[in-house]
């Protein structure tokens, strides 16, 4: 098994505790890649969903202990916690290897300065509307639910993972506009912070590498939709790295890797 290394990562929206996590995927590609900062940015454990009913399988176990191991091995873990496990909000500091901040600033191997946070922040719903907010977890949380059956028979097929939630979402005008909303809300409050050249932030599931006026814009995606994480090589590049669950092999199919963009 290849192993790869990067100066820092970043994986958001995990969701353990639920069932469209993809705990399994994000194993593996733990286990394929190595850093020496690790942030994970916000709702690593679904604390709205684990309050309605506990599901914890060990896949979900084994995320927890893989975070943790790398941390004894060297690894610099640092917990930015989201809306979906805000009860860590309570806990900043050191734990052994994982230290717990409401954000950080993040200086890249060519000297810019990343403004990390999770993004809720800037969600009025989240904030002051909470049944709302909850409401409209319960609907997303159905269509989450939908993928696992529907990969199955994806997977029986040689199909490449597909997200109905996903594709749902980029449908749906109200959902395109707020990802756009909330793109240039977050850019805003980066540009409040001293000499900040880019910002990076997770929350609503849509990962992307861009610039918005003159700051760069980071989203690291999410383990339930995208399967997706934000790496830095020893250069200073970040890399949208997008992974892709090993699947049954179809007639005359070609392997499938790591696909990757970058600025």
């Amino acid at each position: 098994m290849v192993t790869r290394h990067y100066r820092t990562g970043w994986i958001s929206d995990v969701h353990l505790g639920t069932r469209g996590s993809q705990a399994e995927a994000l194993l593996h590609f733990l286990r394929t890649h190595e850093f020496e900062t690790l942030y994970i940015v916000g709702d690593l454990i679904d604390v709205w969903s684990l309050k309605r009913g506990i599901y914890w399988p060990q896949t979900h176990n084994d995320v927890i202990q893989k975070l943790l191991r790398a941390g004894r091995k060297g690894t610099q873990v640092i917990y930015i916690p989201g809306n979906h496990d805000e009860f860590i909000s309570g806990f900043h500091g050191d734990y052994g290897a994982v230290r717990v901040l409401p954000r950080m600033i993040h200086t890249t191997a060519d000297g810019r300065r990343l403004l990390i946070f999770h993004g809720h922040e800037l969600d009025t719903v989240v904030q002051n509307i909470k049944w709302l907010a909850c409401l409209g977890d319960l609907g997303y949380s159905a269509l989450l639910r939908l993928n696992t059956p529907i990969n199955w028979i994806r997977k029986k097929m040689g199909l490449q993972f597909w997200s109905l939630s996903a594709a749902a979402k980029r449908s749906v005008k109200t959902a395109v506009n707020y990802v756009g909303a909330f793109e240039d809300a977050v850019t805003r409050l980066a540009r409040m912070e001293e000499n900040i050249q880019g910002v990076v932030c997770g929350h609503i599931h849509t990962a992307a590498i861009r610039k918005i006026g003159d700051l760069e814009y980071y989203n690291s995606g999410d383990w339930v939709e995208s399967l997706t994480a934000l790496a830095e090589d020893s250069t200073g590049t970040i890399h949208l790295l997008t992974h892709q669950p090993e699947r049954e092999p179809a007639k005359n199919a070609r392997p499938l890797a790591l696909a990757e963009a970058a600025v």
